[in-house]
């Protein structure tokens, strides 16, 4: 008896995604892409062009735009003392509130990163102020706690600093420090991140606690640390929520809360003049990216990177 056997059928050979056409690829990902792309299109650039052309005109939200050059920048600059008043009180604020917010950061996530019982507790009480501190319930919160006859008041007879020019700012910066939960999370990540042989090898050779810190928390450290200082100035020069709560919308007593941002409100949706505010807006955001430029600039100076010493590239 002879038994015939049967071919097993062959297999369809299916193609890697590095198999497919190249028109095949592209067209996948921006299917994945074009809902990025609409929204980046249409809620970001076009308001942002819109923006460019107001701030050429003389637009009031109640009647057409009329072009008028650079008379709003020429305004800005050179008529209107409120707005360089609100330049020196922004400047105030990112030279206070920066660079106290990481350094608190850093010395609570330090102080986490030793603690062997409770960090999941202690990380998310730091946190949580990160989550708050935006609302505008935590900053009227604020106001009474530094008002007259507030906390502080009774507590140690200063009257309220609110009301007075020369704390009134501190008082808004004091608010943003408050918030260091996020930059404290960022660099708890980075410290768990640097290798124990370093410290071993330090305290072989008796290192103090100050030099380690010095010579390998810091340096291997630093990017943790340009990253937070970059993403927290960009933050600082639009603060508004604080400084509108704390002052009553108004930027006092005497302007010395009248930030960038609050006097661009005040020019577009109270005094109506949408022209000038597009005019700041556009202002801040060359001032933004010329402030990050040179914080990538000088990087280059103190950030280490561990590729620098394996002949690797940024």
């Amino acid at each position: 008896m002879t038994t015939t056997e049967t071919p097993a059928p062959a297999r369809t050979a299916q193609a890697t995604p590095e198999q497919r056409p190249k028109r095949q690829r592209e067209g996948a990902a921006w299917v994945f892409l074009s809902p990025w792309v609409l929204g980046a299109c249409v809620l970001t650039l076009l308001p942002m062009a819109v923006s460019l052309y107001l701030s050429f005109t003389d637009y009031d939200m109640f009647n057409s735009p009329n072009w008028v050059g650079l008379r709003n920048y020429t305004q800005m600059f050179t008529e209107d003392p409120r707005y360089w008043r609100s330049v020196v009180a922004t400047l105030t604020y990112v030279v206070i509130a920066v660079p106290l917010q990481l350094g608190l950061a850093l010395v609570v996530a330090l102080a986490l990163k030793n603690m062997k019982r409770g960090r999941a507790f202690y990380r998310s009480a730091f946190y949580a102020p990160s989550l708050l501190g935006a609302s505008m319930s935590v900053a009227l919160v604020w106001r009474a706690l530094f008002n007259d006859g507030g906390t502080v008041d009774n507590l140690f007879g200063t009257g309220g600093w609110i009301f007075r020019p020369g704390w009134a700012l501190v008082t808004v910066a004091l608010l943003t420090v408050w918030q260091f939960g996020a930059p404290m999370v960022i660099f708890l990540a980075g410290l768990q991140q640097i290798p124990g042989e370093l410290y071993e090898a330090a305290e072989v050779d008796s290192a103090s606690r100050w030099r380690q810190f010095r010579s390998i928390t810091v340096p291997m450290l630093s990017p943790v640390i340009f990253f937070n200082l970059v993403l927290q100035t960009i933050q600082a020069f639009q603060v508004f929520t604080p400084a509108f709560a704390v002052s009553g919308g108004k930027g006092g007593p005497a302007d010395s809360t009248l930030f960038y941002t609050l006097y661009l409100y005040d020019r577009g949706f109270v005094a109506s003049h949408m022209g000038y505010a597009s005019a700041m807006a556009w202002v801040l955001l060359l001032v933004i990216g010329a402030v990050t430029a040179i914080l990538f600039r000088t990087s280059r100076s103190w950030v280490f990177y561990a590729s620098d010493t394996e002949g690797g590239v940024r």
